[in-house]
């Protein structure tokens, strides 16, 4: 149903390799580079990060409630990704934990430019 999610960033090269790193143990990498917009994904038929420098020009900001969840297939995903992602230079938004009891298992990064991401498992 989603074919892609964009978020806006300052430095489209330095978002491009935070996500192309974060997301390579997912098989993702950039798929299409369009200077101003990067979609990072694992095919162009599947679910998709599009990473951009806002159309008007003025400065980007992470939105208020806006998030992208990323799930990484198991608990010890949602740990691996949010270790490498803070590896990478993202800061703590919410320590790997379990959620809701034997439901949701989650994760949360802001990451370079302050968009919040989430990690998470059901199950």
């Amino acid at each position: 149903m989603i074919g892609y999610v964009t978020i806006g960033v300052s430095d489209m090269n330095r978002a491009k390799q935070f996500y192309s790193d974060l997301l390579a143990d997912l098989g993702a990498k950039v798929l299409l580079d369009m200077e101003r917009i990067a979609f990072v994904g694992k095919s162009m038929s599947e679910p998709m990060l599009a990473v951009c420098t806002p159309y008007d020009k003025k400065p980007n900001h992470p939105g208020n409630g806006n998030m992208v969840a990323i799930h990484p297939g198991s608990k010890e995903g949602v740990d691996a990704f949010y270790k490498k992602a803070i590896s990478l230079g993202a800061t703590c938004d919410g320590e790997p934990g379990q959620r809701i009891p034997n439901q949701f298992y989650g994760a949360y990064i802001r990451d370079l430019d302050g968009n919040k991401v989430a990690f998470f498992h059901f199950g």
